[in-house]
């Protein structure tokens, strides 16, 4: 069940007869106002593509590693956009520092792998086109019942996604939004 909380939306998913309490948000964002250093750093967003800071708290029993989504349900007419991809995150980490999300990936936790979405491998930022209205910027965090997600090399963004959803304890879900 999801609610829809203004700009925030927590799921909290029933996975073997019971609900799990699992959690993620962000510090960084408030109110959907991003700071500009987290937007896009191109096609004239203005930001730097810094990633947001995000914490988590309540995974289910058995979480050996984590598994990161970012994606815009809106862009490309509705078929959306990979802003972020990371996997095999270690079950130690309750959240990622802003910034973690930088190419190369020197600031994610150890053993940690950053996926390519739509733009390169590590976080690009909210980028909407102009008058696009609001876009839903949906932060997905699957708890995994494996240390590494299987996955091959370079695997595309949906591949990540399904390896991640079906083999997941529990996920978390917050959605920001921004538009201009």
């Amino acid at each position: 069940m999801s609610l829809r909380l203004g700009f925030t939306m927590l799921a909290f998913i029933a996975f073997a007869g019971h609900a799990q309490a699992f959690e993620i948000a962000s510090p960084s964002v408030s109110d959907g106002k991003w700071n500009a250093k987290y937007l896009g750093d191109k096609a004239g967003c203005g930001g730097k593509s810094v990633s947001i800071a995000l914490a988590w708290k309540d995974p289910p029993a058995g979480t050996k590693s984590y598994a990161l989504t970012m994606f815009d349900t809106d862009a490309n007419g509705g078929k959306g956009f990979w802003h972020w991809l990371a996997w095999n995150i270690p079950a130690s980490a309750k959240g990622l520092g802003e910034g973690a999300g930088a190419e190369g990936g020197k600031h994610m936790p150890k053993g940690s792998v950053l996926g390519k979405g739509g733009v390169r491998a590590g976080y690009f930022g909210p980028c909407p086109p102009p008058g696009s209205g609001q876009h839903h910027y949906v932060f997905t965090l699957y708890a995994l019942g494996d240390k590494t997600l299987r996955v091959p090399d370079n695997p595309l963004p949906d591949m990540v996604s399904v390896a991640a959803k079906s083999s997941a304890l529990g996920e978390a879900t917050v959605t920001y939004t921004y538009g201009r």
